[in-house]
């Protein structure tokens, strides 16, 4: 029994110090919420208050720098803005009836598309080719298309608006771009042939003639070129020969006359040369007697 009333007794001790702690802990946290409310409005009113201090300060900067800024407006001269043209729309210009009519957009074929909607393209009933590479574009239009379909192609886009449509629609979520080109033009052929046929007609005329006349001017230039390779074959040979001939006629004579002459003329040049022969040795003689008598005279004369 004795246990059981000390184990009672310590029960109930030690229900009322948990009571007392309690209580304590209690007024302690009352006491440090109310100081830690206290110390926030503390905090919050001067915070509000520098702010207030910060924006009179700002609001008296901004005054000044108002003012200084419309003192110097007032001194400075305000140039006179030009007025500034409105942009121009970028839109592309249209192609003339000419060249709708070369190629072969006329009225007939804008009929022919009116009549035509997004299934006749969709559903048309034609077998898709195998892969290919992709092929490069230019004004949207697929570069495996020939030069007059492709021409054709970017006009239509933007002279028939049905055409530019259905190409938005189905390509490429229905179909890939050569398909859809392949059935418009298979399905215009009618209306687009007679012009595109034409089209090239004319550029193999023109080509032909381009090729004639670049082989006419060839051999206009080969003539003129053997033309000034004869003269100035003809100018040095005659500057080469002429000049020689007339030296040596004008040095030596004309030699014909005596190479066709007899052969007695030979005889009589010898017996020249004889007689000039015979005169210089003669001439010779008489000198050396007339300087041995005049030796002699003189050595006679030296003697006593």
């Amino acid at each position: 029994m004795d246990l059981w009333e000390r184990a009672r007794a310590f029960a109930g001790e030690a229900a009322r110090r948990s009571q007392e702690l309690s209580a304590e802990a209690a007024k302690r946290s009352s006491a440090l919420v109310s100081e830690t409310a206290k110390k926030s409005k503390e905090i919050f009113s001067e915070t509000a208050t520098k702010s207030r201090e910060i924006a009179a300060e700002a609001t008296k900067q901004a005054d000044l720098l108002a003012g200084q800024i419309k003192r110097l407006s007032t001194d400075l001269p305000v140039p006179s803005i030009p007025a500034i043209s409105p942009i121009p729309s970028a839109v592309a210009p249209e192609p003339d009836a000419a060249e709708l009519e070369c190629y072969g957009i006329t009225e007939d074929l804008r009929e022919f598309v009116k009549g035509m909607t997004i299934s006749t393209l969709r559903d048309f009933p034609l077998q898709d080719e195998p892969e290919m590479s992709d092929v490069p574009t230019v004004s949207n239009v697929r570069q495996d298309l020939n030069e007059w379909q492709a021409r054709h192609a970017a006009l239509v886009l933007s002279a028939v608006k049905e055409i530019s449509k259905f190409r938005y629609e189905l390509c490429p979520r229905y179909m890939k771009e050569r398909k859809f080109w392949r059935i418009y033009f298979l399905l215009v052929n009618n209306y687009t042939a007679l012009y595109e046929n034409k089209y090239f007609e004319e550029l193999k005329v023109k080509a032909e003639e381009k090729r004639d006349a670049k082989k006419e001017i060839s051999e206009i230039s080969q003539a003129s070129t053997a033309d000034q390779k004869d003269m100035k074959a003809q100018s040095k040979t005659s500057t080469s020969t002429n000049p020689e001939h007339d030296l040596d006629v004008f040095l030596l004579g004309d030699l014909g006359s005596d190479d066709e002459g007899p052969d007695g003329d030979d005889d009589g040049l010898d017996d020249d040369f004889d007689k000039i022969d015979g005169t210089s040795g003669l001439e010779s003689d008489d000198d050396e007697k007339e300087k041995a008598a005049g030796k002699a005279e003189s050595a006679k004369g030296s003697l006593p």
